[in-house]
């Protein structure tokens, strides 16, 4: 037996030795090492810009509000013909944030609320107030 190192005969093709074990080892736990910032990469986010258009201090946001969020609307509190629930919506913050809905009294027994939304502009979209009618 020609050294400790050698775990079967040097002539068979499927001789291991202890070094060439140590030094596999060694390669895959440096390959793992050095790959790993890669295959972790960077992420990098980018907020949509908004940009304030005059006439009346309406900002643009040139990207869609995302889809409305399901809300679980709690007991009405008082009578339906007095109170009226007030879905939420997007509203923009240098991003896009949650506005939960809320009831809301009707001003007067017949009113009707308009929803508020975000319209499509010329370069983006813009909040249009929801109002009593």
């Amino acid at each position: 037996m020609e050294g400790a190192a050698l775990l079967c005969n040097k002539g068979d093709p499927t001789v291991v030795w202890k070094g060439d074990m140590k030094r596999r080892f060694f390669i895959k736990a440096l390959l793992i090492a050095v790959s790993l910032p890669l295959v972790a990469g960077c992420v990098v986010y980018r907020q949509p810009r908004a940009v304030a258009v005059a006439p009346a201090g309406e900002v643009v946001v040139g990207t869609a509000p995302p889809p409305p969020q399901v809300e679980v609307v709690p007991a009405c509190p008082g009578p339906v013909n007095v109170w009226f629930w007030v879905p939420g919506c997007w509203a923009w913050r240098d991003h896009w944030v949650w506005v939960g809905g809320h009831w809301a009294a009707r001003p007067h027994p017949n009113a009707v609320w308009v929803e508020g939304h975000w319209g499509r502009r010329h370069h983006g979209y813009v909040w249009v107030d929801g109002h009593w009618r």
